[in-house]
């Protein structure tokens, strides 16, 4: 009976746990600030409209930001904040942008309601919205997350790198409780926005999974010992526009991160791309499930009710 308990109790505290994350992610939902704050969705939504005309790559940018920000302690906006040593200065974030659009809405949000809306939801709002702007699906997005107050370097050491083998993008999205359908599906955000040469240059001239047709093109956009700071698109049939040309792209090796292509070398990986790339036209399933791993992604880790707190300034804690 000893025996038995002992071994039970793993178990038990296991199912706990679940019990524990069950109800967390119960707290977010659609409408979370229908009476709170009516307006806190459509402010939001102004804020990234005025960037993206500004800046149409503004889209990539915060699109982005949710991912860095999701996989590291969850979705609660810890990326966010100004500390030294925190997560934002991990060189797998280098380049995320995004924060200055974030603070503008966090401030019209915070004249109309103030201390209701976090950080943690603008990002994930703002996501949203730049995929809708950008011609992508529109969907609604369970809210409700609350902010953290810590923000570690050394926590943002397992962030998904653009030369990891496939295995290892497995594991990291597993970790998180992502699937192989999931993977496929948020790398399929780049059908926005652009990389700097510096991330292409070992695919350049030490791999061989690029198609003869497309290497010539980047070679010329990213010569060898040349200016690696310089941005090349990482759809190079709509940049700005969110569709599924990023799929075939990385079937036919048009794709130009070395992560991107590596969803070519996984059976289970290829199944799924190759279920919307079927006959070489992506299925009209593409948008609707893209915007459900979204969703998924948004739940990761979120601190809800008493948890964290709602910043007022989005890079500092109360």
């Amino acid at each position: 009976m000893i025996i038995q308990a002992a071994a039970a109790a793993p178990l038990f505290l296991l199912l706990l746990l679940l019990l524990f994350v069950a109800a967390c992610n119960a707290q977010l939902r659609v409408g979370f600030y229908s009476e709170t704050c009516p307006s806190a969705e459509e402010t939001v939504r102004a804020a990234v409209k005025e960037a993206m005309h500004e800046d149409m790559s503004s889209a990539a940018r915060l699109l982005r930001l949710s991912f860095h920000d999701c996989f590291v302690q969850g979705c609660d906006a810890s990326i966010l904040l100004e500390a030294e040593g925190g997560e934002a200065e991990a060189p797998g974030n280098a380049g995320v942008g995004g924060f200055e659009v974030i603070g503008a809405a966090k401030k019209r949000v915070e004249s109309l309601c103030p201390g209701v809306v976090s950080c943690a939801d603008i990002v994930m709002l703002a996501a949203r919205d730049a995929v809708a702007l950008s011609d992508g699906p529109d969907y609604e997005l369970p809210t409700g997350r609350r902010d953290g107050r810590i923000s570690s370097l050394a926590l943002a050491s397992h962030l998904p790198e653009v030369n990891d083998p496939i295995r290892v993008l497995k594991a990291k999205f597993h970790a998180k409780g992502l699937s192989e359908k999931d993977l496929v599906l948020l790398t399929a955000a780049h059908t926005l926005g652009t990389a700097a040469c510096f991330l292409t240059s070992k695919r350049l001239y030490n791999f061989s999974g690029i198609s003869p047709r497309f290497l010539p093109r980047l070679k010329s956009f990213c010569p060898l010992n040349s200016d690696f700071v310089r941005r090349i698109p990482l759809d190079w049939a709509s940049e700005f526009e969110f569709d599924d040309h990023i799929l075939r792209n990385v079937v036919t090796g048009f794709a130009v991160l070395a992560s991107d292509a590596q969803l070519t070398e996984d059976r289970k990986t290829r199944q799924v791309l190759e279920s919307y790339v079927g006959g070489g036209h992506a299925t009209s399933s593409f948008g609707a499930d893209f915007a459900e791993a979204m969703v998924k992604m948004g739940r990761i880790g979120v601190k809800t009710g008493s948890q964290g707190e709602i910043r007022k300034i989005c890079g500092k804690v109360n």
